[in-house]
């Protein structure tokens, strides 16, 4: 995969170059999986040897994830409640959106600023803050923050690795797939006590 994003960038001019960082950076949070943070390493990489800047690929980088953040909660925003309270849409029950949106309406801010760093569960962050109707310039302006931190520090990998970007590929994959587990540890915590509380008060109503 390496070698042919490489293949990709090979003689394009810098402004096709930013383009290229900006559209797989928005096409991440919109159509994922898809391999943008390496790319965003190959462009630190890019930097490193003069085809291109860094503030210039850290902006266009950052935009392009930050529209493809808000792409998701416009989507998510615009999801009438009462076609999913209808029953119309399977695989989301009532129950449990509104149980995300007392979840996001104490967490969703904080989770915001983190989304960058948890590969993997981006897009649904965004959707569901869009869902929650979490304020858009409060979640703009920390989904941005949260861009331009990440970006910055995988451009800059990039930068110090550029001639081992397959390490940096490694060890951004492992990390994926830590949080990724780690995700799915909580969300299985909280379904178990979930169903152990629901169990609990189905007995003692049983009881009296």
């Amino acid at each position: 995969m390496i070698e042919s994003i490489l293949n990709l960038f090979t003689d394009l001019s810098p402004l096709l170059i930013y383009l290229l960082l900006f559209l797989f950076a928005y096409v991440e949070n919109v159509f994922p999986p898809s391999p943008s943070d390496l790319v965003v390493v190959i462009g630190g990489s890019l930097i490193s040897k003069g085809t291109i800047t860094y503030f210039p690929t850290l902006i266009f980088t950052s935009i392009g994830s930050v529209l493809g953040f808000m792409t998701l909660y416009y989507l998510g925003s615009q999801l009438d409640k009462k076609v999913i309270q209808a029953g119309k849409i399977k695989f989301i029950s009532t129950e449990a959106v509104l149980k995300v949106e007392k979840w996001f309406n104490k967490w969703g801010y904080t989770v915001v600023t983190v989304n960058r760093f948890l590969p993997g569960t981006r897009s649904v962050i965004s959707f569901f803050a869009g869902l929650s109707e979490l304020k858009i310039f409060k979640t703009v302006l920390l989904a941005t923050l949260s861009a331009i931190v990440w970006n910055a520090i995988i451009i800059y990998l990039g930068i110090i690795f550029g001639n081992n970007i397959e390490l940096i590929d490694f060890y951004l994959s492992r990390y994926q797939t830590v949080v990724l587990i780690l995700t799915g540890v909580v969300i299985l915590f909280f379904v178990i006590r979930h169903f152990f509380f629901k169990k609990k008060t189905a007995d003692v109503q049983i009881k009296k």
